[in-house]
């Protein structure tokens, strides 16, 4: 059983770590597709707006015309791959998911009592995303005015917010992730 449950973890985790190269090709993919719409462009309005529309809305409302053509210009320099492939640095948060993902179920691998192991893998999900997310996520803390011990917080707050009784198992629901 014990080695079932553990497979079971390894095998979790490498599907969400090729989820993970699968998001990571798709977005080079659309860069590159988007570069290509750019230069295909029939005229420089054209192109403007393939460029305003790959940016965020609200960095493309703040671009004014000569931003978006110093942009196009520049992108017209890079040099377009003719294949999509994966990084190094692709494969390695690819790991680091597989590697998450693994860590944060292994408590139900080793521990019988499940309100216990429960709390467990929300301990170890919160020290992974210390540890690895909130580096790499800084700037979505900085651009919505929470700081890091405010994020820290709420995270915290959610997770001590899911209790359930002992002999009953979670409902997951949309509600539980905060959906309607």
């Amino acid at each position: 059983m014990l080695v079932g449950a553990f497979a079971c973890n390894v095998v979790w985790g490498i599907i969400d770590g090729i989820f993970y190269l699968m998001d990571s090709l798709s977005a080079r993919g659309h860069a590159i597709a988007t570069l290509r719409k750019v230069r295909e462009a029939a005229d420089r309005q054209q192109a403007h707006q393939v460029i305003a529309g790959a940016l965020p809305p609200v960095l493309a409302s703040v671009l004014a015309d000569g931003d978006l053509e110093v942009m196009r210009q520049k992108l017209n320099q890079v040099r377009i791959p003719e294949r999509v492939l994966l990084t190094a640095r692709n494969w390695r948060g690819a790991f680091g998911v597989m590697s998450m993902v693994f860590l944060a179920t292994l408590p139900f691998v080793f521990v019988s009592n499940v309100w216990v192991a429960f709390r467990l893998s929300n301990a170890v999900a919160i020290a992974t995303l210390l540890g690895l997310g909130m580096p790499m996520d800084y700037t979505l803390i900085i651009v919505h005015g929470a700081g890091p011990s405010r994020w820290l917080c709420s995270v915290a707050r959610w997770c001590g917010s899911q209790s359930w009784p002992e002999d009953e198992p979670p409902a997951i629901t949309r509600s539980t992730f905060g959906r309607n």
